[in-house]
């Protein structure tokens, strides 16, 4: 097999800082990666909730890099190293960039000069750090102009250097206005349909896509998806140009076993396995209690780990909500996003104090204690790129109940390992939290289910073959496509 030296880059990676689902790829695929003999380093931005964080052991790599962004705008840059597992983990900050998120709400802080320093000190430092990387990995929009340096403003540099861009979500690509060519010194000539223009303003997530030698999402499914224009977010079109150029692909997500793993993990009251579910039905008991639910026993819990939006499905929960009581079956929700369903769930849990508990707060620990303690797991996405929740609920033994779209699809079967409905209705969901219920009656066909969650393999190793399969593609043909663009 070949190897390859990574640069590993993502504006957040867990555990140093997760908002969401990329925290969670970040930090599991670069250590799978190391396992294969690669050569990994992970760099993020250093965040002051980073940097002021007792449990990280950080040292000063350079304490005043100077990144050259244009001839009048420089920057005094820091680098500080961390490790993750074995893995090398890179902080990159400036005077004025990042120090003032203190916290994970405050990441993604409004403004895009913050990713312009990042993206140039990314290979300004690089260089400076001789690391010599054979391919840059970048992540979501945030990282979307480094492929478009590489091969513009330091063409000459990195050459020799392949790079993979990878979507998280399509949903968000990073617009901002025509000035943004000129604070990086490139020239207004790529302001055009084939390069960087999308709707009349530059979009990182397409400057990513089209210069990028290789594209990626993360499941088969929504590889597919993102070509049509229900999920194509006004891209769809570039997205079948680079299918039909063979340089788009689909990668499933893989799960940090290790992390995730009920046998072992210390945030819930009781182990259990696949071999023996009696902590399982310990965990349920105590879940019931701490959030005030009745315990019982023998009707389905059902739990829900989720940002509060309509893509997230809670439009179609919040419409099924008064039917459970009359399963009968009770339901977890904990998350935090659009206010208007907070309420909703705040007025729902007053009506239904039996039946429904919301928990308004992250809390990491908690959810462990969800995914380990309910029957069911709701994921009735408008679309899901991948998924890890499904995932998750699985390992700990809960039945995932989803709708048929991206990485769900690709994960959850129905009749084998949970419920898939294909619709985005409340009255496909409730048909299908009906058929779960009708199982879970079954108690032989209630273990087969989750006898065939609990042991599906959702570990990182098939998915890192894959991209190291998709690095050496991306080595062996380079992307001419910006070139023929701007001649």
């Amino acid at each position: 097999m070949e190897l390859f030296r990574i640069l590993f880059v993502s504006a957040e990676v867990s555990p140093f800082a997760k908002v969401g689902g990329l925290a969670d790829v970040a930090g599991s695929l670069p250590k799978a990666l190391r396992d294969q003999g690669h050569d990994v380093t992970v760099i993020m931005p250093a965040y002051q909730m980073v940097l002021d964080d007792p449990r990280w052991e950080i040292s000063t790599v350079a304490e005043a890099i100077t990144v050259n962004i244009t001839s009048q705008w420089k920057v005094d840059a820091f680098v500080k190293e961390t490790w993750m597992d074995g893995v090398r983990v890179l902080l990159i900050g400036g005077t004025e960039f990042f120090t003032q998120a203190k916290s994970s709400e405050q990441i993604y802080m409004p403004g895009i000069e913050q990713y312009l320093f990042f993206s140039e000190a990314v290979l300004q430092i690089s260089k400076a750090l001789q690391l010599r990387p054979s391919i840059v990995h970048c992540n979501d929009w945030q990282t979307g102009f480094i492929p478009v340096l590489m091969r513009e403003k330091y063409a000459a540099a990195w050459s020799h250097v392949s790079s993979i861009f990878t979507i998280h979500n399509l949903a968000y690509q990073g617009e901002f206005d025509l000035d943004v060519l000129d604070q990086l010194e490139l020239s207004r000539r790529l302001f055009n349909s084939q390069q960087l223009e999308t709707w009349g303003r530059v979009n990182f997530l397409k400057a990513g896509c089209v210069y990028a030698d290789q594209v990626n999402t993360v499941s088969p499914r929504y590889a597919g998806e993102i070509q049509t224009p229900a999920f194509g977010c006004k891209l769809e079109g570039l997205m079948v140009h680079l299918s039909d150029q063979s340089r788009l692909s689909g990668i499933l997500n893989g799960l940090d076993l290790e992390f995730f793993n009920p046998e072992v993990d210390p945030a819930i009251p009781t182990p259990f396995s696949a071999g023996d579910l009696s902590g399982k039905i310990t965990c349920k008991a105590r879940l019931q209690s701490e959030l005030e639910l009745p315990v019982r026993p023998n009707i389905p819990l059902m739990g829900i780990v989720s940002r509060l939006s309509n893509q997230k499905g809670l439009n179609l929960v919040l419409e099924i909500i008064p039917k459970l009581s009359q399963l009968p079956g009770q339901l977890i929700v904990q998350g935090l996003g659009d206010p208007a369903i907070a309420d909703k769930l705040r007025e729902l849990s007053g009506q239904y104090p039996e039946t429904l508990r919301f928990v308004e707060e992250f809390n990491a620990d908690l959810a462990q204690r969800v995914y380990a303690g309910c029957d069911m797991f709701l994921m009735p996405s408008a679309f899901e790129p991948c998924g890890l929740g499904q995932m998750i609920a699985m390992r700990y033994g809960t039945v995932p109940i989803v709708r048929q779209t991206g990485g769900l699809a690709d994960t959850v079967f129905e009749g084998d390992n949970g419920f898939v409905f294909a619709d985005s209705s409340s009255d496909e969901l409730w048909d299908a939290v009906e058929r779960a219920n009708n199982a879970f009656a079954d108690r032989t066909k209630w273990g087969l289910y989750i006898a065939a969650g609990m042991t599906s393999d959702f570990s990182w190793k098939v998915s890192a073959e894959a991209y190291a399969a998709l690095y050496s593609k991306a080595a062996g043909s380079r992307n001419t496509v910006f070139e023929a663009a701007a001649s």
